[in-house]
């Protein structure tokens, strides 16, 4: 059997492709980049499309099992020279796997079930790396769905994934729309709107949220704004020792979100 071809053309028709998704996630597709995102992908069922695979994947062990597994799946796993998959890598080193996938598709009822739901909603949050991390945090708490609204960094962009490491993939979300009217379908579906705030909400231990509850946040800098504030239920507040005045968004949701989990496990309902 001849080698592989090896592509070694920027302007090859796949090449610019992978290169049109790294700039910009588009057309209800994303870019996966290296081998335990893309597993993350395929354990999740997300519809793979394209494989670029640097020339070393075929004897690095990390990959071949992998590769071997999407051929399997009827996938055409091209070769691309490795200083192509370098100039398409957003790391130092490129992992020398790309990957072009159909973004997953969540229907909205499926963000406030089952049982009493749990939902965070993403407020303008804009860096990605900590929207990653928020996502993490809340599928490890067994959040029912998440909203991110308008303003609120990609889910599905290269830093987003990294902090995520595969849970934009698995927990229901939706992009986009505007948060007062998120908030306001969701109090008629009979969850409790909770705002967190930096300073002079109750202290998170005292909240109860064994009942269906949104949990709502902002981003570090402006936090929520305050006509959205006006439409919240409640106001929690995690206490800092001074003279530390705000927390990381990932590290205020991942302490809230398991006192809620710590509750339910306490009250099943």
């Amino acid at each position: 059997m001849p080698p592989a071809e090896i592509l070694r053309s920027r302007s090859n028709p796949l090449v610019r492709r992978l290169r049109s998704y790294k700039e910009k996630s588009q057309g209800g597709l994303c870019l996966i980049e290296g081998p335990k995102l893309l597993r993350e992908a395929m354990n999740a069922d997300v519809e793979i499309l394209e494989i670029a695979a640097g020339p070393g994947c075929a004897s690095a062990p990390v990959h071949q099992a992998l590769l071997a597994e999407l051929r399997t799946r009827g996938l055409r796993v091209r070769l691309v020279d490795d200083a192509i998959m370098a100039s398409l890598s957003e790391m130092e080193t490129s992992q020398g796997l790309l990957a072009l996938a159909r973004r997953p598709a969540f229907d909205e009822s499926a963000l406030a079930s089952p049982g009493p739901a749990l939902v965070v909603v993403a407020v303008g949050i804009q860096n990605p790396g900590n929207v990653g991390g928020l996502l993490r945090s809340a599928e490890a708490a067994g959040v029912t769905g998440a909203y991110l609204t308008e303003g609120t960094a990609d889910p599905l962009s290269w830093k987003a994934l990294r902090g995520s490491m595969g849970s934009a993939f698995r927990l229901p979300h939706l992009r986009g729309g505007e948060a007062a009217a998120i908030l306001q379908r969701l109090r008629t579906q009979g969850l409790k709107i909770v705002a967190t705030i930096a300073q002079g909400g109750s202290p998170y231990t005292g909240v109860r949220f064994e009942d269906p509850t949104a949990l709502v946040f902002g981003s570090e800098g402006p936090g929520l704004p305050s006509e959205l504030l006006r439409q919240v239920d409640e106001r929690v507040t995690i206490p800092l020792r001074p003279p530390v005045e705000s927390l990381n968004v990932g590290v205020a949701a991942g302490i809230l979100l398991f006192e809620a989990a710590r509750q339910r496990r306490g009250n099943p309902g």
